[in-house]
């Protein structure tokens, strides 16, 4: 069991790693709005790649978010029944859900998404537009990258859920995105 409690701690560790990294893309995309939006307003100025990076900062804070909300049980679910159960049926949810859903789903993005970068990597993909951002497979790589992680956070997913069988742990508290943000 002992080996149980360090993987499921290394294996938060890598999906609260995703959070922060999240959480910064969230700053550096506010920065990059509020610089576009006084550089056009007050200046007459527009930036194509400013406006790029929006998306692309975006995009890191959507695909790197999942693998912490899934850490932190801060995803989507119909939670008016999830609160009413117990512990261990809470951790049966959570493990069958893990194993049929979140983990196979990961491998598939992981799969189709490492070809859609390749294919952007050897096409010297860039942006279409003037003054546009070169190299777009960076941000592609961002897919597989996310889907690696999504993979460890349903991997914890289980780890977690074994632990809360055994009733070393349990989920009550374990909402609110555990104070990360």
């Amino acid at each position: 069991m002992r080996w149980i409690i360090k993987l499921d701690e290394g294996l938060s560790r890598l999906s609260t790693f995703c959070g922060w990294v999240a959480c910064v893309a969230m700053i550096l995309m506010a920065a990059n709005v509020f610089y576009d939006v006084v550089a056009r307003y007050a200046f007459n100025n527009v930036s194509i790649g400013m406006q790029e990076m929006e998306w692309h900062l975006y995009s890191v804070v959507f695909l790197l978010g999942i693998p912490y909300a899934l850490r932190t049980d801060g995803h989507v679910r119909v939670d008016v029944f999830y609160t009413r159960w117990s512990n261990k049926t809470k951790a049966w949810i959570n493990l069958v859900g893990a194993i049929i859903f979140v983990i196979p789903f990961a491998y598939l993005i992981g799969i189709y998404g490492y070809d859609f970068a390749i294919d952007s990597y050897q096409m010297g993909e860039g942006s279409g537009d003037p003054g546009g951002l070169p190299h777009r497979w960076i941000i592609k790589s961002v897919i597989p990258i996310s889907a690696f992680f999504i993979g460890v956070a349903g991997l914890n997913m289980v780890t977690y859920a074994i632990r809360v069988m055994s009733g070393e742990k349990a989920y009550a508290g374990e909402h609110s995105a555990g104070g990360l943000a």
